[in-house]
């Protein structure tokens, strides 16, 4: 046992404010040879379960506390008030510290109370606690007076003696002799006073001493990454300060034994007091208990248990589900999966989530139809937690719930994302409100966010920042960590050993910090449901100040160990617009093509599988992705088990086995099995492992492990432990041989499913969302413009999406029309096959407006006669002049007059003639004169006569109000360039552009001038193309050369490099020129196509003489259509002695006698 424990320590739990995690600080005790150590962050408990954990496998002893706030000068915790020091005059810090551990469970648990009281009641500033909530739960706590911060040190270090040592004594009565006054030496201002004068009030009051090291870093040299760490809350651009430490010390570190003996040899009992601490805290966590939430089985009905009444409940919708007759091999499955659920305690569980999921269906919200392992259990699926029959897939309910293996079930559930929070309601009703609780989940510095973050505060170049940032790879949401960016990607490996001071100090400290939390929210999705107040059981939080909303201060993993019910209530946005494009068919289409349950779709609809194969999935749930979509070209699925394989299969690992999988279903590769007993197995997968449920049964069928055993062969595999996988292969050889598998055969099959085991995805969950993809793309098939409408409404808040779904509608041929005050609707609506915008998507147009316009157009019976009529009707106090404003420069009054820019200007002439058309309406009885002779006086204004905003303007306009061009896109002038030039049209598969010189058409916007860290020009903007909005930076090198062409608003040809992540597509543009001569710097031949069907002998002369009478250096050829004998076959001819100059007024004049899509430019 070592001679001194430290008993003072944060971790990066006590957020931006300590630069350790907690692994670190468990070896750094372990290193130094102590017994044990201690985790007190600041007001919290975050990190508590991790560190028990960690600390325990160490052979350490965990000291469980926190460093609390405790109101300053002992105030009410309810007070939210500032104090004014009466000597000074400034303003007093709300708290102080105080730390406090748990001696016994039972100061655990009042540990936990604490720490959420300081949240729920006594939060400002910080999450505080007052001395009333001490006294009531100080059993089993052990306090010591901390750090400067402390009341006893503050009192010191003002001078105030007398106060001091009246609170210690206060404390000490409190709690006795587990109270502790502390002794910090870190070389900073107030020290030598604690020190001077602390111990004389111990030695007065007959109270121990302690020392600690208030440890927010381990090492010494690691306390200006700690600073820098301070420093990133600070906005701005760092000015060099950054070796300035805030705290005043770079003594805040783990220091050995010997360290600490040396610094208070002065004060030995102080060392020693902590042995003592650490041998009085004994709290065992180590609890195998589960907490559910009380289901109150109904009045009335069989089964006075919850074992009882689940079994009933079973067998009941068990026999709803499958009425008469039913196979031996679904009644044994039933009746298995029932047995193990309840031998396993897990019936009220079951419960809970069938109650909840069926309420939620009763109250009309929508549910997914499952997610995860839980699709694999068919007791599930007829309780009506899932919609998926494992029977059908061959789903392993093993896979769910392992009776060799106790945990928690996982049962995560999708809903409409519009209504989840109706049922979380639900639930607090049913349960009581303190009995459930959201979940916290943290942000991390990951490598790219590290680079940034420390690169600012550095002040390093930004431009130097970005291109180290761009290329660390994020592979599936895994972004690389810097040590592994630098020795794997070429591109960073100048960056490896650079000479370079700043970058080097860039690179040791972003490595320092990277992995540490940054900030805590709340999770999107986690729900915790405890069978009472939940800070019975665990600790609560407050993550946002603005809601004040209460999370747990555990995450999802921390929960389910501390045994309680947590769950995925989380919100799926593809089930509200699966929910309103039904609701819009309903309103539009004939009754014969309602669907009044998607559930009961055919599930070998032709047309549906064809737009899979088409690659036609914008909107597809989970397929939307451009290398899916050229996988799914060439797979051309024809089931939902096919596309579960695909779903499975694009990931990492599993990636490398696509074409394998597409070659072998076609018959291009040979499907060889390494023994007969795998066929039965692989045979839907062609032999190829897909899926972890696969690993299972081969481990049965082969090795004879029963499923249970056999998942856990499967886990075993996932976490690649050396020693437990030679025992795990000598068991599973050994059994395979005895069940006839030749040894080698044996060997070989072990090490094909040890590769897979941890790339193999959950065929289960694949199931479930590749059913929820085949209805969405059902509902794209036979209702386009319904589905793509419901999309783009749900997805306004985001227009890259938008673009992307304007842009499919103009690939299907689906119009897409601007707002129309005589057609309003509040989202995006269907009439006669087209798409309207709604009015709600125009800036400064609320809801309330549109609702006015839509009631007032009811009144009318008819469409709006004018403009003057319309601002008679509305309401002017809800479409007020810059809801007008917003409906003028969206083109919602194009149905009354054409004019925008007169229309704009009279907006004010237009609200005084409404309202005083609405005065005399609302009383023409108080006036002198009739109503006739009023409505007479007051004349209608006119509009100004002045020219319409140009085609820049207009579209500026639009872009403006409602975020994108609702007439006609810019580019759609210049359709042949962006077919010929922009990469969009003519690039299938993004991967390929990654890092390569690209070209692409577009309209400026967003554009911002920026100053780099050198004092040069750079800009940033958007590209808005007819395919996407894609991000652009031009460094100061070209942007010297275009700055009079780069402005908001131009339409032009741009060309840069591209940079990949995921789907979207960053661009360096390196030049540019107005898109109008693009033609003209780019063409080299132009291919003109002859349909005869379309084109006469007569046009085609005076297609020729415009050829000839523009003389240039584009070579022309002409590809000729014959419809004649079936199908259409083209001929090839040049038009010799024929080079034109290709422009854009060439081509406006060729269009005027051929359609522009029968135009070719090319290189």
């Amino acid at each position: 046992m070592g001679n001194f424990v430290h008993l003072h320590n944060h971790t990066h739990f006590s957020l931006q404010d300590a630069a350790c995690t907690v692994q670190a600080l468990v070896n750094a005790a372990k290193g130094f040879e102590m017994h044990a150590v201690a985790l007190t962050d600041h007001g919290v408990m975050y990190g508590i379960p991790e560190f028990y954990k960690k600390a325990k496998r160490a052979n350490l002893k965990p000291v469980l506390g926190m460093e609390a706030y405790i109101t300053v000068d002992h105030g009410n915790r309810k007070d939210k008030t500032m104090e004014i020091d009466p000597e000074t005059g400034a303003r007093k810090r709300p708290y102080h510290h105080l730390l406090l551990l748990a001696a016994t469970n039972q100061g655990f648990k009042n540990l936990i109370k604490l720490s959420s009281l300081g949240f729920l009641e006594g939060f400002y500033y910080r999450p505080r606690i007052d001395l009333e909530l001490l006294k009531q739960y100080s059993e089993g706590l052990i306090c010591t007076s901390a750090c400067l911060g402390g009341i006893v040190s503050s009192y010191v270090t003002a001078g105030k003696y007398v106060k001091a040592k009246e609170v210690a004594a206060e404390y000490h009565e409190i709690f006795g002799d587990n109270f502790y006054l502390e002794i910090q030496d870190h070389n900073m201002p107030g020290d030598e006073l604690v020190l001077r004068d602390v111990p004389k009030i111990a030695k007065e009051l007959g109270i121990k001493l302690v020392a600690t090291n208030d440890c927010h870093y381990i090492k010494q040299e690691d306390a200006i990454a700690h600073n820098i760490l301070l420093k990133l809350s600070e906005k701005g651009v760092g000015n060099g300060d950054y070796t300035n430490l805030r705290y005043g010390t770079d003594q805040i570190y783990f220091k050995s034994q010997e360290e600490m003996l040396d610094i208070f040899k002065k004060f030995p009992e102080s060392i020693a007091s902590t042995l003592e601490i650490a041998d009085k805290c004994d709290v065992n966590l180590d609890h195998k208990e589960y907490f559910f939430p009380k289901f109150p089985i109904p009045e009335g009905e069989p089964g006075e248990t919850l074992d009882g009444y689940f079994d009933y409940l079973s067998r009941k919708r068990f026999d709803e589900a499958f009425p008469g007759e039913k196979s031996k091999e679904l009644v044994e499955r039933f009746e298995y999966e029932l047995n193990t659920i309840k031998s396993m305690g897990f019936s009220g569980y079951f419960l809970v989530v069938q109650d909840f999921i069926n309420a939620a269906k009763e109250m009309g919200v929508a549910v997914g139809p499952g997610r995860g392992s839980a699709a694999g259990s068919l007791v599930a699926f007829v309780l009506g937690i899932t919609k998926i029959n494992p029977l059908d897939y061959d789903l392993l309910f093993e896979r769910f719930l392992n009776p060799a293996r106790r945990s928690m079930p996982d049962i995560d559930v999708d809903f409409s994302d519009e209504k989840r929070g109706e049922v979380i309601d639900y639930v607090k009703k049913k349960y009581g409100a303190e009995s459930v609780s959201q979940i916290i989940t943290f942000s991390t510095l990951a490598a790219k966010a590290a680079i940034k973050d420390v690169g600012r505060v550095l002040g390093v170049d930004l431009k130097t920042v970005n291109e180290i940032t761009k290329y660390i790879p994020s592979i599936f949401g895994k972004v690389y960590s810097i040590e592994k960016a630098l020795d794997e990607v070429p591109e960073l490996a100048k960056f490896k050993n650079t000479t370079d001071p700043k970058l080097k100090e860039l690179f040791k400290y972003a490595r320092t910090l990277e992995g540490m939390n940054r900030n805590a929210s709340k999770h999107a999705a986690g729900v915790v449901i405890a069978p009472g107040d939940v800070s019975d059981y665990i600790p609560l939080a407050i993550v946002d100040t603005s809601t004040m909303e209460v999370v747990s201060q555990y995450n999802m993993i921390e929960l389910e160990a501390a045994g309680l019910l947590k769950m995925d209530f989380l919100g799926l946005r593809t089930l509200s617009i699966i929910e309103d494009t039904l609701k819009m068919v309903k309103q539009i289409r004939p009754k014969e093509e309602w669907i009044e349950d998607i559930d009961a779709i055919p599930f070998d609809d032709e047309a549906t599988y064809r737009l899979f194969t088409d690659g036609k999935t914008t909107g597809i749930f989970q397929f939307e992705s451009l290398p899916m979509r050229r996988h799914l070209k060439r797979l051309m699925p024809q089931s939902v088990k096919d596309l579960a394989a695909m779903n499975a299969l694009y990931r990492p690992g599993p990636m490398e086995n696509i074409d394998d999988f597409i070659d072998r279903k076609y018959g291009r590769q040979q499907i060889t099995y390494l023994h007969p007993k795998l066929e039965p197995i692989l045979k839907e997968t062609y032999g190829v492992i897909v899926y972890q449920e696969q690993v299972i049964m081969i481990a049965n069928r082969l090795a004879g492990m029963s499923l249970a055993d056999a998942d856990l062969l499967r886990r075993a595999m996932g976490k690649k432990d050396l020693e437990a996988m030679a025992k795990q292969r000598k068991i599973f050889i050994t059994a395979a041989v005895e069940n006839g598998v030749p040894e080698k055969i044996a060997g070989e099959v072990f090490e094909l499913i040890d590769k897979f085991a941890n790339y193999g995805f959950n065929k289960s969950h694949a199931v479930a969302y590749s059913y929820l993809a085949y209805q969405t793309a059902y509902l794209k098939a036979h209702f386009p413009e319904e589905f793509l409408a419901s999309n783009m409404t749900h997805e306004f808040d985001r227009r890259e999406r938008v673009t992307a779904f304007l842009d499919d509608c103009r690939k299907l041929g689906i119009t897409v029309l601007p707002p129309d005050v005589n057609r309003p609707t509040k989202f995006f609506n269907v009439e006669e096959g087209k798409i309207r915008f709604g009015l709600s998507a125009i800036k400064n147009v609320g809801e309330s407006a549109v609702d006015s316009i839509i009631q007032a157009r009811e009144k009318l019976g008819r469409d709006f006669a004018s403009v003057f009529e319309f601002a008679s009707m509305v309401d002017l106090r809800l479409v007020n002049k810059r809801a007008l404003e917003g409906l003028v420069k969206a083109g919602a009054f194009d149905s009354l007059h054409n004019n925008r820019h007169a229309l704009f200007e009279a907006i004010p002439d237009l609200i005084v003639f409404g309202q005083d058309v609405q005065e005399i309406n609302s009383d023409p009885d108080e006036s002198l004169f009739g109503e006739d002779v009023l409505q007479e006086a007051i004349i209608e204004p006119t509009l100004p006569q002045i020219q319409p905003w140009s085609n820049t303007d207009r579209f500026a306009n639009e872009l403006e109000v409602i975020g994108f061009y609702t007439t006609k896109h810019p580019i759609e002038d210049f359709e042949l360039e962006d077919r010929a030039f922009s990469f969009t049209s003519n690039v299938e598969n993004y991967e390929t552009i990654n890092r390569k010189s690209v070209g692409i058409c577009g309209v400026v916007n967003e554009l911002e001038i920026k100053t780099s860290n050198s004092g040069q020009l750079f800009a940033t903007f958007m590209l808005n193309g007819l395919s996407g909005i894609f991000e652009c930076v031009m460094w100061s090198s070209a942007y010297g050369k275009h700055i009079s062409l780069l402005k908001d608003g131009a339409v032009i040809y741009l060309t840069g490099t591209a940079e990949l992540n995921g789907d979207s597509v960053k661009l360096i543009a390196e030049s540019a020129i107005p898109i109008e001569k693009s033609l003209e710097k780019l063409a080299g031949r132009l291919k003109i196509t002859i349909n005869p069907e379309e084109i006469s002998l007569e046009d085609l002369k005076k297609i020729g003489n415009i050829l000839k009478e523009n003389p240039g250096d584009v070579e022309v050829y002409f590809e000729y259509l014959d419809n004649s004998g079936g199908g259409i076959k083209g001929r090839i001819f040049v038009l010799e002695g024929v080079k034109v100059k290709l422009c854009r007024e060439v081509v406006n004049l060729l269009s005027e006698f051929i359609k522009e899509k029968y135009l070719e430019a090319q290189r």
